[in-house]
């Protein structure tokens, strides 16, 4: 049975195409897909089936392109290191928990970067689409022997290449996690690490990856660790700290995304002590990544909002809110940002019928009270969460409870 005709005032509309801001639209939507966006008329306010949004700013349903669902951003240690010892059944509370603490800011879809148990894999296939946000997982990620990255991944069996480990895995997961390098230095400036895998090993093992049908997102940070991966073929580059204007513009002719993960950097800083020289390190390395953030988009790099939440001080929901202000604060418009946590997000992950608000696409969207000068603040604090054009209201605890 058909469902009448809706029509949504809207105050203030980021659409998430990276255009500008549109003011006084009318939205009409019918079986949960939106037929026609024009400006508000007068006539309008007559409509049988009216959804007053004229005080509030509506943006798609975001997405969070880089997190590790096993993990929370305490910085307690006892219980990370509860969460990374912990067996599956533990773990899926852990997970969902977090799932949940992404709806309640408006992250309707999340790429998970791995955990060496493949535990948020496990939950993608059991659950579903059951939990209400989609989940796109790596499983367990790959690292080379002896190298950084042992808290989502291992290495390939003895005497089997990264290629022929790729094409053995049985488990189907979204997409295929490397990691390229380690991590940056907070004590030495720029300081980067060798490459884990030559170019013709990368090379080989994205080459496999595409055989199952699968993209390859690397970490990578450093200009080697980058060049390698882009020139291999991946799909996205994690962090890339200290990758240089060259590899920026190899990622624009080369069609790769980058998750530039700012907001690493920032938590690192506001948990040290000011005397810490490490806190003046992570404060060094996000401004160089702001640095590369505005020279990328300059050179047309497609960036996707990713948070690392998971990792210290950076929590599963509002991590990606923070990572958009600091996008801002480099130099990205508010539709840009808001193109980078959405459209760009979406598409990295496949998701056709999300990430744009359209006509001809799914009703999904969130709702903010307030002008978009209010953005951060209203999604951090009070998003009201729409599917189909339908209002949910099903998350409504505090987003920053670990679990």
């Amino acid at each position: 049975m058909e469902r009448p005709d809706t029509l949504f005032t809207i105050g203030w509309l980021i659409d998430g195409s990276g255009g500008p801001i549109r003011r006084n639209i009318c939205m009409t939507v019918q079986n949960g897909r939106i037929q026609h966006l024009r400006e508000m008329e007068h006539s309008d306010w007559d409509h049988p089936a009216l959804v007053d949004l004229s005080d509030s700013t509506l943006v798609p349903h975001l997405v969070d392109s880089h997190v590790h669902l096993f993990m929370s951003g305490t910085d307690d240690t006892d219980t990370r290191e509860r969460q990374l010892t912990a067996d599956y059944h533990t773990a899926r509370r852990v997970i969902g928990g977090h799932l949940q603490s992404h709806a309640r800011c408006g992250v309707m879809a999340v790429r998970d970067g791995g955990d060496r148990s493949g535990h948020s894999l496990r939950f993608a296939i059991e659950s579903g689409d059951t939990v209400g946000v989609v989940m796109r997982t790596a499983g367990k990620a790959w690292r080379q022997i002896g190298r950084y990255g042992s808290l989502i991944g291992r290495p390939p069996p003895d005497g089997t290449t990264l290629a022929e480990a790729i094409l053995a895995e049985t488990t189907r997961a979204d997409h295929v996690k490397i990691v390229n390098s380690g991590l940056n230095s907070l004590i030495e400036f720029g300081k980067t690490t060798a490459p884990q895998f030559t170019l013709s090993e990368m090379t080989q093992a994205v080459a496999a990856s595409a055989r199952r049908g699968l993209k390859v997102m690397v970490h990578a940070n450093g200009a080697l660790p980058v060049e390698i991966a882009v020139n291999a073929g991946c799909a996205s580059i994690e962090h890339g700290f200290f990758m240089g204007t060259d590899n920026l513009v190899k990622l624009t002719e080369h069609g790769v995304f980058w998750i530039p993960t700012a907001v690493t950097m920032k938590a690192y800083s506001e948990m040290l002590r000011p005397e810490d020289p490490r806190r003046e390190g992570a404060l060094r390395n996000m401004e160089h990544q702001f640095d590369q953030i505005g020279q990328a988009r300059k050179a047309g790099v497609r960036i996707a909002a990713g948070s690392d939440a998971g990792s210290l001080g950076v929590h599963h929901g509002p991590g990606v809110i923070h990572e958009m202000k600091l996008l801002y604060e480099a130099g990205l418009s508010l539709g840009e940002v808001v193109q980078c946590a959405s459209s760009n997000g979406a598409a990295l992950l496949n998701l056709k019928k999300k990430g744009v608000v359209a006509a001809g696409q799914k009703a999904d969207f969130v709702t903010l009270k307030g002008a978009p000068s209010e953005l951060f603040e209203q999604l951090e604090q009070n998003p009201r969460i729409w599917v189909e054009g339908m209002r949910v209201d099903s998350y409504q605890d505090d987003p920053k409870k670990t679990s």
